[in-house]
């Protein structure tokens, strides 16, 4: 307040001050408050197996309901695979238990191993995994395997109106897949490369640009793709651009040229099988949205 009339004051403010200030500045309820949000979003994956260490060829992941119905529809079924892991996770979007009986509509985080060859093993993570929860989801997940004789495979969606073209997108006929792999995957892969200068966020490959697929330069975060050509590891991503964010009988069936990979292939169930479970999901999901309307 002024104390005669005419004198300058200058308002209280914040600005100028640096990060150390601001840091001494924190309560003791603030630090408790801090760490109990910490604490509460750390990152659980529970194994029901033995195995201190997985011994793994090939690893198949796919990342959100699309991907996932995909791989529930054409290559899993409860003969054939078990369920040996749970992730338990807890964020601004979703929240995931240790239950392994959920609905296509439920956010999951699911690790299966094929019975036949216990080195084969699957996931299915539909739930999001937050931006400061990526690096624990890796290292979790990959620390629990030998890295050696590895191969992944990132099954994945984004919308459409994010990939880059000098053609319009609205001339884009989608969905469509395509491939982002690292240096170390000498296999064929199954659609056309992405091209420059699309990149791929999230925890496919958090920003892995298309330029970096062929090359030893890796100046991105690390969730999957990216982890892979860090550690070496064979890997391949398919992203499925589609303008559909629900679960999508068209994005899903884009996935089906990948039964014809040499991994695949031998995994695929029978056509009238597939059919069937996909009618099922599809089902379930128009059942979860209509009680919306």
């Amino acid at each position: 307040m002024a104390t005669f009339f005419g004198e300058v004051v200058v308002a209280p403010s914040r600005a100028g001050l640096d990060e150390e200030e601001e840091a001494r500045e924190e309560t003791p309820e603030d630090r408790e408050i801090r760490r109990e949000i910490e604490k509460k979003r750390e990152i659980q994956v529970l194994w029901s197996c033995a195995e201190e260490s997985l011994v793994c060829s090939r690893f198949i992941v796919a990342i959100g309901r699309n991907a996932a119905a995909f791989l529930s529809s054409f290559i899993l079924d409860s003969v054939c695979w078990e369920v040996i892991g749970v992730v338990k996770l807890w964020n601004e979007w979703c929240r995931t238990s240790s239950s392994t009986n959920v609905l296509p509509t439920d956010s999951f985080c699911l690790f299966y191993r094929l019975i036949a060859d216990p080195t084969v093993l699957l996931c299915q993570c539909s739930c999001y995994v937050a931006e400061d929860q990526q690096f624990q989801w890796l290292e979790k997940v990959f620390g629990s395997m030998q890295k050696k004789g590895l191969q992944v495979t990132i099954l994945s969606t984004c919308p459409v109106a994010d990939y880059k073209t000098q053609e319009s997108t609205l001339t884009l006929v989608s969905p469509f897949l395509k491939a982002l792999k690292t240096k170390e995957f000498q296999e064929q892969v199954c659609c056309p490369l992405l091209e420059q200068p699309n990149i791929v966020r999230d925890l496919p490959a958090a920003e892995q640009s298309s330029l970096c697929a062929e090359c030893d330069r890796f100046p991105f975060p690390v969730p999957v793709l990216s982890y892979c050509q860090v550690w070496g590891i064979p890997a391949v991503l398919y992203q499925c651009y589609t303008d559909v964010i629900k679960l999508d009988t068209v994005t899903i069936e884009a996935f089906k040229p990948l039964l014809s990979s040499e991994l695949l292939k031998s995994l695929a169930k029978d056509a009238s099988e597939s059919t069937k479970v996909l009618k099922k999901f599809l089902t379930a999901s128009e059942s979860h949205n209509n009680i919306y309307i």
